[in-house]
């Protein structure tokens, strides 16, 4: 359901990615990509995929030690909680948020099975706290140009593209002028 009309055809819905504008000047979100996993009538819920943190896994889940991978900052919204993003459909409470893309489930389960070598730590993505949004907040934002919105969701963006890549690479595979934008500087006052 749409709450708003947009001047662009691709609204913010489950399973659809914003990309911050190349000029956005909010630290938590520049050159940001965002997986939306929820947007309602209550608000919006996401993750940053493309914003490591200082934390490996191990770190965070004490069962996991050893566990050299990353986990990201999902956002700024309660960084004191861990969520997870995955390819697969078998855990239990997963939700599928686009093709072949989960969104959480049975913590329990997920740490068994990547114990038991079941799941492949490149299968799965953990973050600290989520990005979040309240009801016509990310419109409001989104007519302001802080943000893209796009359909281009893939697992190989989410959980195979280099962190360093990921901005870029969404904006020069959307084509047109984001292309453009995929080259703009980080600071172009430097120019």
């Amino acid at each position: 359901m749409n709450f708003f009309d947009y001047t662009n055809n691709v609204k913010p819905q489950a399973g659809r990615l914003l990309i911050s504008e190349p000029y956005l000047a909010d630290p938590n979100f520049d050159r940001t990509i965002v997986l939306l996993c929820e947007h309602n009538h209550e608000g919006t819920i996401g993750f940053v995929l493309n914003r490591p943190s200082e934390s490996t896994v191990s770190d965070l889940v004490s069962d996991l030690s050893g566990i050299q991978n990353i986990a990201c900052i999902g956002g700024p919204v309660q960084q004191d909680t861990l969520h997870f993003l995955h390819r697969h459909p078998h855990i239990a409470g997963a939700v599928e948020v686009a093709g072949g893309i989960f969104w959480g489930g049975d913590l329990d389960e997920v740490i068994d099975s990547l114990q038991a070598g079941k799941i492949d730590f490149s299968d799965i993505k953990f973050f600290l706290g989520y990005s979040g949004w309240s009801f016509g907040q990310l419109e409001e934002e989104i007519k302001a140009n802080s943000w893209i919105v796009s359909n281009h969701v893939s697992e190989e963006l989410v959980f195979d593209t280099e962190f360093s890549l990921m901005w870029r690479t969404t904006l020069k595979e959307m084509g047109g002028r984001y292309s453009m934008y995929s080259n703009y500087p980080v600071d172009p006052t430097l120019n």
